[in-house]
């Protein structure tokens, strides 16, 4: 018979137990312990040469921690964790997510009224200067058109925006729309050539003033109390900043009140025809629509009322320096499109009110800018007149959402 022995490799481990076969298939796998789970002292083991006695291990688990106050609990199935935190958690992130997103949007319309506003600045700075040696407000006009025709044709090539596709029922019915946008445009440059830029935005505050009386005439939309209450300031206004004006005329008044009813005319007639979801589209593209179709209607208009005169040998006849006039007309005209593309976009992102409430700090930001730039005398009711017409338009903006109450039956 064969002896067999034990090998351990250290006083705290055994790292295996190979017994020798005895003629049967009995055997047992290698069994590793840690250091801390210490052997049961009732099993002796004990050898001899000759002989083997292996006492057999009870069947009985291990603790797999170090500790054995620690002991290994058995799965149970059927318990359910604890979701409370996982959806507090999921709530928190939600909510941080939300205020990040509505941070965004407002720091995004934060920099378009701010690029509203900063075109506005530039295109009436640059338009007076250069009306006041260029003469020609139809072909200034025509070239502002142009200039937005080039952009808008730009942006659908390089599909920066959709392209529409244009019935020509469609382009019937902005033809209207067309026609008096380019003749508010074309009123608002006679004026700025006639008079200073401050004063033909005041004139141009009595907007609210006409589209308020079209409104009535056109769309049957009575205005309240309040409404008809806060023209009385914008009124009044006018009239006190137009008779202490250094520099008014008659014909650069009138060019602005002209504006003020083509531009007004323009927004009930938008109301009135584009009623059908057929004939619906977005502000940029209706706009950019009546760009190019103001550019081929003005363009005929100009060439046969004041000619062919924005050439370098006209300029230079005129005594001009062909390239100052040229550069200016064109950040002028880029200045008029980028700030009307901006406010449309603006639009999308407000209500109308919150749109006419920026409109209103629009036109202060222009006269004083436009005064502060040019040097423009301001007596004290002149400035006066302004402020009361201002804050006319103002509170227009805020009256204008209070709804009349039913009336009871």
């Amino acid at each position: 018979m064969q002896s067999a022995a034990f090998s351990l490799s250290s006083p705290c481990s055994i790292h295996s137990l190979k017994p020798r076969k005895f003629g049967s298939t009995a055997g047992f796998d290698p069994i590793r312990v840690s250091c801390s789970s210490s052997l049961p002292k009732r099993h002796n083991h004990s050898a001899s040469r000759h002989a083997v006695s292996v006492t057999p291990l009870p069947n009985r688990s291990w603790p797999l921690s170090s500790s054995p106050s620690l002991p290994l609990r058995a799965w149970n199935l059927d318990s359910k964790p604890d979701r409370f935190e996982v959806r507090a958690t999921a709530a928190e992130s939600a909510g941080e997510g939300e205020k990040s997103g509505s941070l965004k949007r407002t720091l995004e319309l934060g920099l378009l009224f701010g690029l509203w506003y900063l075109f506005n600045i530039y295109f009436n700075i640059y338009n007076k200067q250069v009306l006041k040696v260029y003469h020609f407000p139809v072909t200034v006009t025509v070239i502002q058109f142009a200039v937005g025709t080039v952009l808008v044709s730009l942006m659908w090539a390089l599909n920066l925006y959709k392209r529409p596709k244009i019935t020509g029922a469609q382009l019937a019915v902005i033809l209207p729309l067309a026609v008096v946008h380019t003749l508010g445009n074309l009123f608002t440059n006679m004026s700025l050539g006639k008079v200073a830029v401050s004063f033909t935005h005041t004139i141009k505050a009595m907007e609210p003033f006409f589209s308020v009386v079209l409104s009535a005439m056109f769309l049957g939309e009575l205005p309240t109390p309040w409404v008809v209450g806060s023209l009385v300031p914008i009124v009044g206004g006018v009239v006190l900043a137009s008779v202490t004006e250094a520099s008014f005329n008659w014909a650069g008044f009138w060019s602005a009140m002209a504006s003020n009813l083509t531009n007004q005319s323009r927004n009930v007639l938008s109301k009135k025809v584009m009623v059908k979801k057929e004939d619906s589209m977005d502000n940029i593209t209706l706009f950019s629509i009546i760009t190019i179709m103001s550019f081929f209607l003005l363009a005929p208009v100009a060439i046969f009322m004041e000619g062919i005169t924005f050439t370098p040998a006209y300029l230079q006849s005129a005594g001009l320096n062909v390239k100052e006039v040229a550069v200016r007309s064109l950040f002028a005209a880029l200045s008029f499109h980028a700030y009307q593309q901006v406010s449309y976009m603006i639009l999308q992102r407000v209500s109308p009110v919150t749109h006419s409430v920026g409109n209103c700090v629009k036109r202060v930001v222009v006269i004083v800018s436009s005064v502060i730039f040019f040097k423009t005398p301001v007596s004290p009711i002149n400035a006066l007149g302004t402020g009361i017409a201002l804050a006319g338009v103002f509170l227009y903006s805020r009256v204008k959402r209070i709804k009349p109450k039913a009336k009871a039956e």
